[in-house]
């Protein structure tokens, strides 16, 4: 089973590219964020004509989260839904397989100390206390998509220029270790690859992609049960580039048939 996610960075603009990706590499689950869309501008028609389904949580101009599958999604639910006053289109989970899989996309933070900063931290500990309310370790559980941080220093190409930087700050990395924590959860692309130099973003400015100076912050965040099961993980470097690409990477991770 090979499960996928990329900030596709506006599904109008880069759908075509989207179907492509489907059409190459044939995952059987690809999660999106950043889709910038609707549920009624997303491109439905088009994806099951590519052999797929999806489920979509979209939002006008904005944020923007779906689950597209080969196979069927039960038991679809949308947003966070903890009683807190919250419009942003961040998260969406459906059950493909037996393996509960969670699209998302996390808070960008902005600046340090802002608003926008604590909305992240504080987004970060309802994930972490709906996952704690919804399953139990043991459980087969994916979350993945763009969670904003970059978790150690091997995920960043220059430690001294982001330290206490946005997507790099110490509450940033202690709010993610929290979530894993809450379900003893693997990130299991660091698991397959050790090795430095591996980024899912690249910034549009300065070169960014060609001198690879970029940051993993897109990720595959799995229960023990998971874990076990995954034989391989890739960074698509491919998908970045040509004309008009998102400045994120697809990630996919290959599972091996449960015993």
């Amino acid at each position: 089973m090979k499960i996928a996610t990329w900030n596709i960075n506006s599904i109008r603009a880069r759908g075509e590219r989207m179907l492509a990706w489907l059409k190459e590499h044939q995952p059987d689950v690809l999660c999106l964020q950043e889709l910038k869309c609707t549920d009624e501008q997303f491109p439905m028609l088009d994806v099951q004509a590519a052999g797929y389904r999806a489920e979509v949580f979209g939002q006008k101009t904005y944020n923007g989260v779906a689950i597209v599958s080969k196979h069927a999604i039960t038991d679809v639910t949308r947003g966070l839904n903890d009683g807190v006053e919250d419009d942003h289109a961040r998260l969406i989970a459906g059950t493909v397989q037996g393996i509960r899989i969670y699209s998302l996309y996390a808070p960008n933070g902005q600046e340090v100390g802002s608003p926008a900063y604590q909305y992240k931290l504080q987004w970060y500990d309802r994930l972490g206390a709906l996952l704690k309310a919804k399953h139990q370790p043991t459980d087969s559980v994916v979350l993945c998509g763009d969670f904003n941080v970059a978790p150690q220093d091997i995920d960043v190409w220059n430690v001294p220029l982001f330290a206490g930087q946005t997507l790099f700050t110490e509450p940033e990395k202690a709010a993610l270790k929290r979530l894993a924590e809450s379900l003893a959860l693997t990130d299991v692309y660091r698991k397959v690859h050790p090795e430095p130099g591996k980024y899912s973003w690249w910034d549009y400015r300065m070169l960014g992609f060609p001198k690879n100076h970029g940051l993993r912050i897109d990720h595959h965040w799995v229960t023990a049960s998971v874990a076990a099961r995954v034989n391989a993980a890739e960074i698509d470097r491919e998908a970045r580039k040509g004309k008009l690409p998102s400045d994120h990477a697809p990630v996919w991770v290959q599972l091996s048939e449960a015993t």
